[in-house]
């Protein structure tokens, strides 16, 4: 059975998980770094977004910000 936990980076550069772990020695993990300047919501939103944005109505609304 595969189980997905969440951790931080301390300043020391440890892995922190963000709830109690008790692993077995030999035990096998993967880590995937995740960027932290990325929003995973705003990641997964941004498809259903951009139809909304993308429309001539939405040009004309913010139209006057672009203009110099």
């Amino acid at each position: 059975m595969h189980t997905t936990i969440e951790g931080e980076v301390d300043d020391q550069g440890i892995i922190r998980p963000k709830e109690p772990l008790r692993l077995a020695p030999g035990s096998r993990v993967l880590v995937t770094v995740l960027d932290p300047a990325v929003s995973e919501t705003a990641l997964l939103s941004e498809t259903a977004l951009a139809a909304d944005w993308q429309r001539p109505e939405e040009d004309a609304a913010w139209s006057q910000l672009s203009q110099e």
